[in-house]
């Protein structure tokens, strides 16, 4: 009775006006949804928070606010209850299927809204961890905010068409040459990601050099469709995902790790300094500790190779076996690179003798640096070639240098005191005739007089 008496005395206050009555039904409606999303967010928020927390996913939960998942999810609940409650709005049977299946469509993208904002927390934290620093999942990231969007538009135009996801998902099938055309990069651009990271073919900060795409640098980002290298000149070169995976390029991450950085280089020899060794220079250059025992050995050997040819042949200089300035200078350079505590000892190592060129003769320099650091590599190639350099007079070598302008003035100026001094010297023998025989005064004229 008291509940009967409770609702009369309500209905004196409704207003009897159509136009009232709908306009206090859509503010009541107002007012219940921001309530429902007021505590919808209070309850989500909490037990997110102290769900995170209490896993130890703290930087979680920091990422998940940051990228506004929170904020996004609970605006969806304000256009539910409108989608909801709309019907009971009074004098609105026009409108309320439009209003309906608009705040129903809302609701639906603010909830893939906030999933998007949860895969981008999910890249952020990922960052965070030190698998981040070669592995990159921003191509997958960014395949599953595509795959949303896709989902996300068929679901909302099937609720405001009012037609079923199915009939929008048959459709696609008219359109599909279409589409493959259109995301045609954005296809192989996923093949090429994933054939990439889950071959480990590529990681953030290999360094790696294409020459075709003018890239030659550290890796510095891995998306779905493009990879940002950093060049050596601090410029960045994007080069597209599938072209990584199609075409080939040269990665330098498994000379890092395996802590060796090879150093190949070649010392030009002038081939006319080459020759064969005194016994005087062969025992002078035995002072050498890294020719020593080189020079022992050696000498050994070519004496009893030289014993066994006769008297009468081993006086012929060119049937014995000799040293050779050249021969002796590629055994100093190993031994050198073998007591170097810089090179690599367990890796390849030679010095060995390339075909004679125009240019001089090659003598080439194999071996490996134990440190891979630029900076530390070049100091090391630096200080070997140095000291290979200095040593060349020792062993009576020079290096072949083509001519250059100030060499041909030399030869220039070497010529024509040359014949300035014998000119002086004919005039001093024969005097003043052999210019009137010669026909040739220093003056400039010419002729006989």
């Amino acid at each position: 009775m008291d509940w009967n008496r409770l609702v009369e005395q309500f209905g004196d206050y409704v207003p009897h006006a159509p136009w009232a009555q709908t306009l206090v039904g859509i503010g009541i409606l107002l007012l219940v949804a921001l309530i429902a999303q007021w505590v919808g967010a209070r309850i989500v928020l909490f037990c997110a928070h102290r769900l995170l927390i209490l896993t130890g996913r703290k930087n979680w939960d920091h990422a998940l606010r940051r990228r506004r998942a929170y904020q996004n999810l609970w605006y969806a609940v304000p256009f539910a209850v409108v989608s909801m409650g709309v019907g009971l709005v009074p004098h609105m049977d026009r409108v309320v299927s439009v209003v309906g299946r608009i705040a129903h469509g809302a609701a639906w993208i603010c909830v893939f809204t906030a999933v998007a904002g949860m895969l981008n927390a999910l890249q952020d934290a990922y960052a965070a961890t030190p698998r981040a620093q070669t592995r990159s999942i921003k191509g997958y990231i960014q395949i599953g905010k595509l795959m949303l969007v896709v989902i996300c538009t068929v679901l909302v135009l099937s609720i405001l068409l009012d037609r079923s996801p199915l009939w929008m998902i048959s459709g696609l099938g008219a359109v599909s040459a279409i589409l493959l055309l259109v995301f045609k990069d954005t296809l192989l651009s996923f093949v090429a990601s994933t054939q990439l990271t889950s071959n480990d073919m590529l990681r953030i900060g290999d360094w790696i050099e294409m020459p075709q795409a003018n890239a030659d640098g550290f890796v510095r980002d891995i998306a779905l469709h493009t990879v940002k290298v950093q060049n050596w000149d601090n410029t960045v070169t994007t080069v597209p995902t599938y072209k990584l995976f199609s075409e080939s390029y040269r990665n330098y991450r498994q000379m890092f790790e395996s802590g060796g950085r090879r150093i190949k280089r070649t010392l030009r020899v002038d081939a006319s300094t080459v020759r064969f060794l005194t016994d005087d220079e062969a025992k002078r250059l035995m002072r050498f500790r890294l020719l020593h025992d080189y020079l022992t050995a050696k000498t050994t050997v070519l004496q009893e190779a030289n014993s066994q040819l006769g008297d009468d042949i081993a006086q012929v200089p060119a049937n014995r076996r000799r040293l050779t300035n050249i021969g002796t200078f590629r055994a100093y350079a190993l031994a050198y690179l073998k007591q170097n505590p810089e090179i690599r000892q367990d890796m390849s190592m030679m010095v060995r003798m390339m075909e004679p060129q125009s240019d001089g003769i090659p003598i080439e320099v194999y071996c490996f640096a134990a440190l891979t650091a630029w900076v530390e590599y070049e100091r090391i190639q630096g200080d070997v070639f140095d000291h290979l350099l200095a040593i060349l007079p020792e062993l009576g070598l020079r290096l072949y240098q083509q001519p250059s302008g100030a060499d041909v003035g030399a030869v220039g100026q070497g010529l024509a005191g040359a014949l300035q001094r014998e000119l002086a010297r004919e005039r001093a023998a024969y005097g003043d005739s052999v210019q009137t025989e010669v026909g040739w005064d220093p003056s400039g004229d010419t002729g006989v007089r």
